[in-house]
């Protein structure tokens, strides 16, 4: 009987914790929904690393479409068609992993973005499985222009440099708004590490890579790829 009590009380406590997280959760997307996230995990990280915060939040209005269809060009090109989840991408990602090599790719940008907002940086399946959950409720609760908007305001563009904004400032000497498309092609080339990679001093992989975004970003516009972003 006593050990059946704590299983009871076990499995209250369970359940109260699960509904705890569920409504905290649910309203912090609802109150990102209308609000900028004001920090991050990865930005306090790197702040005690001694990379310093550089960050300035402006509305997706102020930003080039032309970083929003590279990003989409480099990252997922299928953002405005799915859900939060490129199943597609996931599988061949797993496949990889399975086959014995790094699990690459498969990661949306509502996904990095669910990550980038309420997450701290990790990769083990405890993290990966909130970020999905975060991703689905941002998914139900964001139009895909506010993801949008949330994820070029908090992606990392170098030590200490957090966002389109602060990114087209720091690299080109110019506001988001003003970015040419190689300049956009060149900052999503940075994205997947851009600690060690320069949108202003390019290698000869970045500018190789820069370029074939840019073409894929001519693809992106022809086709629609970017409407549910654009106004």
């Amino acid at each position: 009987m006593k050990r059946a009590r704590l299983v009871r009380r076990a499995l209250r406590f369970l359940g109260v914790a699960a509904a705890g997280f569920v409504l905290l959760s649910a309203a912090w997307v609802l109150a990102y929904g209308v609000v900028p996230a004001p920090v991050t995990a990865l930005m306090l990280i790197r702040a005690v690393q001694g990379h310093g915060l550089d960050k300035d939040w402006v509305a997706v209005e102020a930003i080039s479409p032309h970083l929003v269809r590279a990003v989409i060009a480099a990252e997922d090109s299928k953002f405005c068609q799915h859900s939060g989840f490129d199943w597609e991408a996931l599988r061949s990602a797993v496949d990889e992993q399975l086959a014995g090599g790094r699990m690459l790719g498969g990661s949306t940008i509502s996904m990095q973005t669910a990550k980038n907002a309420f997450l701290w940086p990790d990769r083990t399946y405890l993290r990966k499985a909130v970020e999905a959950w975060f991703t689905v409720l941002i998914e139900a609760a964001w139009p895909k222009r506010r993801i949008m908007e949330m994820y070029l305001n908090l992606a990392e563009w170098g030590p200490g440099v957090y966002g389109a904004e602060a990114a087209a400032r720091h690299w080109f000497g110019r506001p988001a708004a003003d970015l040419t498309a190689r300049q956009a092609a060149l900052l999503a080339a940075a994205l997947p590490n851009p600690l060690d990679r320069s949108p202003g001093r390019p290698s000869a992989y970045l500018s190789r890579r820069a370029g074939t975004i840019e073409q894929r970003m001519a693809i992106v516009r022809r086709d629609g790829l970017a409407a549910c972003v654009d106004p």
